[in-house]
């Protein structure tokens, strides 16, 4: 079924408004879930929906956070989310290092005790208005196996970097630290398909096309799915991700951090706060003139663009192309949400009184 981003942007935004949420809140979560279905990132936007409400009846989710910079310094700063949704949490987050940015050059927030924060993306292109280069991390729910282990230690741990450009669209690169982000594996299951071996294996370490295998004890795989394609250079990425996020930050790491689904109860051990995310922005003519910068920035992309592709091949694509062409497509058509996830909504709606 197909609906206008503005239709489900205002359902979300009721549906947080119901739970309690501000109606700034409300807004931001809205805008984040609904930036991720129009870049055709499906698994992050409104099907995460239910997800989210689900934490707050757990009491996992404060709807009313109470967000605050806890440690700073010029150029940095630790915020503590106060339980929120990352949705909210991070955007504050992004807020502050732009701020910082602006007087220090460049802003970094570290930040404890928050919630999954929805699509990497959307974070660090909030840098992008202001002439800044913007960056965000996250760590996840610990659903991915490290290279030549069958502990699932790691979470799909995404990055985004969020460049700007003159003529040309920014450069977006906004990607999880495993072979494919765990929302893709739960697309596949609501249309009952196989997934490509490579993505996961099974609680023996074995290799597996079930979609449905983590919820059989499985893990997913770094990024490059074994050792010989490169899996311990995703293995060390997410360890990136993992140590910033949230060993800086003072947020759970590792096995401890919380599950995104609210039937799996956190362990009763922590070492943290919550989750914890890691964002930053970078005043461009910190170093060298913005306009020179996005000039040749813009030779930079228009040079790749020109890329000679492999015969028979698609032509060669620039980090943001797709999701910004799937936006100017799905703004224009409408976004076709799978029936599953409709189902979800429509029931998620009845029982919170907010019609979509």
């Amino acid at each position: 079924m197909i609906y206008t981003a503005s239709q489900l942007e205002t359902f979300t935004r009721n549906i947080f408004i119901k739970m309690g949420s501000t109606a700034q809140d409300a807004e931001t979560a809205a805008k984040v879930l609904i930036s991720a279905d129009l870049r055709g990132v499906d698994s992050h936007g409104v099907a995460r929906l239910s997800g989210y409400v689900r934490l707050w009846e757990k009491e996992r989710l404060n709807a009313t956070p109470q967000v605050k910079i806890i440690h700073e310094t010029p150029s940095t700063a630790v915020v503590d989310g106060d339980l929120g949704a990352g949705l909210v949490v991070a955007p504050k987050a992004m807020a502050i290092a732009i701020e910082k940015a602006r007087t220090a050059g460049s802003g970094w927030v570290a930040v404890q005790n928050s919630n999954h924060f929805g699509i990497a993306g959307y974070h660090s292109m909030m840098a992008l208005d202001h002439d800044m280069i913007g960056f965000a991390m996250t760590n996840a729910s610990p659903l991915v196996a490290p290279t030549f282990s069958k502990s699932k230690f790691l979470g799909t741990n995404p990055i985004s970097v969020a460049i700007p450009a003159g003529n040309q669209p920014p450069l977006v690169i906004d990607m999880a630290t495993t072979s494919v982000a765990n929302g893709k594996l739960e697309v596949l299951q609501r249309k009952n398909m196989s997934m490509p071996e490579g993505w996961a294996q099974d609680e023996n370490g074995n290799p597996t096309t079930d979609a449905a295998i983590l919820k059989k004890g499985g893990a997913m795989l770094p990024l490059g799915s074994d050792r010989t394609h490169g899996s311990h250079k995703g293995y060390c990425l997410s360890s990136w991700v993992d140590i910033f996020s949230a060993v800086l930050s003072g947020a759970n790491y590792g096995p401890w951090v919380p599950p995104f689904v609210a039937y799996i109860d956190p362990i009763s051990e922590s070492v943290g706060k919550g989750i914890g995310h890691f964002v930053g922005a970078w005043r461009v003519d910190a170093f060298r003139p913005a306009d020179e910068f996005k000039h040749h920035m813009d030779n930079w992309i228009e040079t790749f663009r020109k890329a000679v592709p492999v015969d028979g091949e698609e032509k060669v694509l620039i980090p943001g192309d797709p999701e910004r062409e799937i936006t100017a497509q799905r703004l224009k058509d409408g976004i076709d949400l799978l029936q599953p996830v409709v189902e979800d909504l429509m029931a998620l709606g009845q029982k919170m009184g907010v019609e979509l």
